[in-house]
């Protein structure tokens, strides 16, 4: 995948969380999301961090102490963790809704 290619996919998966979250009230879950970076913050002020890494192409999610990776699948049509193939959004969500106690849909 050539480097726009890569920019676009990945602003489109920011965009994407964006989206899933944005009408959740922000006493709950606030966001930021500038140059590629997506910061959520929870009420007890603790942050999960969604960014493209564009030096390996691929995407980062950070929640709480851990973090996983994720390249791009284009059979799939998905981002899928360099470990062990799960899908990012469904980790993303899972997360989500270890922290506000409710399914998230992402």
């Amino acid at each position: 995948m050539d480097r726009q290619e890569f920019l676009q996919r990945a602003d489109a998966c920011l965009e994407r969380v964006v989206v899933a979250i944005q009408d959740i009230d922000p006493d709950e879950l606030d966001y930021s999301s500038a140059d590629g970076v997506l910061t959520l913050e929870f009420a007890d002020r603790q942050r999960y961090v969604l960014n493209r890494q564009t030096a390996a192409n691929q995407m980062w999610f950070a929640a709480g102490a851990r973090a996983w990776h994720y390249n791009w699948d284009a059979a799939r049509g998905s981002w899928l963790g360099d470990k062990d193939g799960h899908e990012l959004y469904a980790r993303v969500a899972e997360e989500i809704a270890k922290k506000l106690g409710r399914t998230v849909p992402v």
